[in-house]
């Protein structure tokens, strides 16, 4: 399995959560799931997946080069942006 520190971005408390993938099923979705799940979040609510310090996860293949305890932060949708914004539960490639 993959081990990852995943956190929501911008909260008070910035402390990172780990979470595991099964290799065999490193899938953006998978990914988003399991850490929305984690942190108690809706994946509707997620606008994007930034691996730190500055990269963008966009698709399988990137969650595919992850490697063990790198760090994930969830960039959640502010309250009052555009509903035609796309959403991170919606990218698929």
């Amino acid at each position: 399995e993959l081990v990852l520190k995943v956190r929501v971005q911008n909260l008070r408390d910035n402390d990172f959560i780990e979470i595991e993938l099964d290799r065999q099923e490193l899938t953006y979705q998978d990914l988003l799931r399991v850490s929305c799940c984690e942190l108690g979040v809706n994946p509707e609510q997620v606008e994007k997946i930034r691996k730190l310090p500055n990269t963008l996860v966009r698709k399988d293949k990137d969650v595919a080069r992850l490697q063990d305890f790198q760090e994930l932060e969830l960039v959640l949708v502010r309250s009052d942006s555009s509903s035609f914004q796309s959403r991170a539960s919606k990218l698929t490639y």
